[in-house]
């Protein structure tokens, strides 16, 4: 990584999403949406409960046995769960390896819409026929998920232009899934205990405010108007963002540029076009560092889907319906958690203040360490992450750390999977989470930008690991040094009294 050239301050508008008003779903949309979701979980599920009936008494079901039936559920059931069921898959430091492998196979598809109801939405949406607008558009969309599809079209000056656009009455849908998921959520809490149900409710008040940001396209058209212009303004030139039309876009269309690639994890492709990805995964790492730490504010979804190996040898990034925005206090530790890497010896007693006022005070207790063990532990869980090669690290066991250490320091193998010591796991970490709440920690609080931050490092690993497998991820230190410094000088924020 090269050192940034000194930039003045981002003096675009600031980015803001607004998130969509859902209508209140009706007693009949809920009845038979209800009826429908209840049908599938029982076909799933009713296997699990019953071996749980002949071989466990205790009444508790651990998350692991439970995750295989929830992710056919959720497939099943489609819409709104196959959105909540990528939460799971990429919060692995949440609820554990094994629910976060089971849901990385749950596949964000959705079904066909007729084209005529696409014209429709289309028409409704921007006020003139569609053929006004498009000189042409093609029937067959070229990309499907749970809450929108996407078709390529040509504008009449010649343009190529990728059309999204919200499934026709998804938002009724959405709306109806959410009132039905809390319910149902907590009739799995009582199958799998405290611990389980919180991580999933605190999962559910984020989802609630991200797939309302996601319901208007005109955040995300927003969204690639800021970021195309940061983009230009930090010399990304290996890194594409998509151009928005905000003429010819609404709250439920999007136009934009079409980029004309493939996943940049298509190896059969990849090897064919002779091109190092190499530089563009460097390139697109260090503006992610960049935009976190000066700026922040991140694309919070940049999975292998929607990185696109592009024709010219560039590196197109789509789907920017998700954007993390860190708080002054995730800023703060993620900055004095750079510094400590990079060599400042007192920043590690802020990461570990920081911890500890996450988890509570019991938290040494809990794993059975002073304060100055706990430095050490958290010391040697984040350095080898950051400084080691991508090939040797792994963000998910820096993420499980603590847990790791508070299961052994109570006997129990945290990755052992006998039914017996999950269900050991599984009261221990109700007990934790008792504990750190009336010890007055945070971790029972959502924190929106800190879990996006998170799933973005587990992604980066993933593509570290494939294209960049010898370089750590802080290769350059001098720029993200200077980075810090261009952050200016950061205060810890001061937390609410509980």
């Amino acid at each position: 990584m090269t050192s940034p050239q000194s930039q003045m301050p981002f003096d675009g508008e600031e980015l803001r999403y607004h998130a969509r008003t859902l209508p209140a779903p009706t007693n009949r949309e809920l009845a038979k949406r209800g009826a429908q979701v209840t049908a599938v979980f029982a076909r799933h599920f009713a296997p699990v409960l019953a071996k749980q009936v002949r071989h466990a008494r205790n009444g508790l079901l651990p998350p692991e046995v439970l995750a295989k039936p929830m992710r056919h559920a959720f497939e099943g059931v489609g819409g709104t769960f196959i959105k909540f069921g990528q939460i799971l898959a990429s919060s692995p430091g949440i609820f554990g390896e094994e629910v976060s492998d089971e849901f990385r196979s749950c596949l964000d598809t959705g079904p066909s819409v007729p084209f005529e109801e696409i014209r429709r939405r289309v028409e409704e949406d921007l006020g003139r026929p569609l053929e006004e607008v498009y000189a042409s558009f093609e029937r067959t969309p070229i990309g499907q998920a749970s809450i929108a599809v996407v078709h390529r079209a040509t504008l009449h000056d010649g343009r190529v232009v990728a059309v999204k656009v919200l499934r026709p009455g998804i938002e009724h849908l959405v709306a109806t899934d959410l009132d039905l998921m809390e319910p149902l959520f907590g009739l799995l809490a009582r199958q799998t205990g405290a611990q389980m149900a919180g991580a999933i409710f605190q999962q559910l008040d984020g989802f609630r405010l991200q797939i309302g940001e996601e319901m208007d396209l005109r955040n995300e058209a927003r969204a690639l108007a800021h970021f195309r212009e940061l983009n230009q303004r930090l010399h990304l030139d290996l890194v594409v963002v998509p151009e928005p039309y905000p003429e010819f876009s609404g709250q439920n269309v999007l136009t934009m540029d079409f980029l004309d690639g493939v996943a940049v994890d298509d190896f059969e492709v990849l090897a064919a076009s002779g091109i190092d990805p190499a530089p563009l995964i460097d390139q697109l790492i260090r503006g992610f560092f960049i935009m976190t730490v000066k700026y922040r504010i991140f694309h919070g979804d940049i999975h292998a889907g929607n990185l696109l190996l592009l024709r010219d040898g560039r590196i197109g990034v789509i789907d920017w319906g998700i954007v993390g925005r860190l708080d002054e206090e995730t800023h703060w530790f993620l900055c004095r958690m750079l510094a400590a890497v990079l060599g400042e010896e007192a920043a590690w007693d802020d990461v570990t203040a920081h911890i500890i006022a996450t988890y509570g005070p019991a938290i040494g207790e809990a794993m059975g360490m002073d304060d100055k063990q706990l430095t050490a532990f958290f010391r040697s869980m984040i350095e080898p992450v950051l400084l080691k090669p991508f090939g040797d690290v792994s963000f998910s066991d820096m993420m499980n750390a603590t847990q790791v250490q508070v299961a052994e320091a109570h006997g129990v193998e945290f990755k052992d999977h006998s039914l017996r010591s999950m269900i050991k796991r599984v009261r221990l970490q109700r007990r934790i989470h008792k504990m750190a709440t009336d010890s007055g920690g945070m971790m029972s609080d959502f924190d929106r930008g800190y879990f996006l931050l998170g799933k973005q490092l587990m992604y980066f690993e993933r593509y570290g690991k494939l294209f960049l497998a010898d370089v750590p991820i802080l290769s350059d230190p001098a720029f993200i040094g200077t980075l810090l410094e261009e952050a200016g000088e950061l205060t810890p924020p001061k937390r609410a009294e509980k």
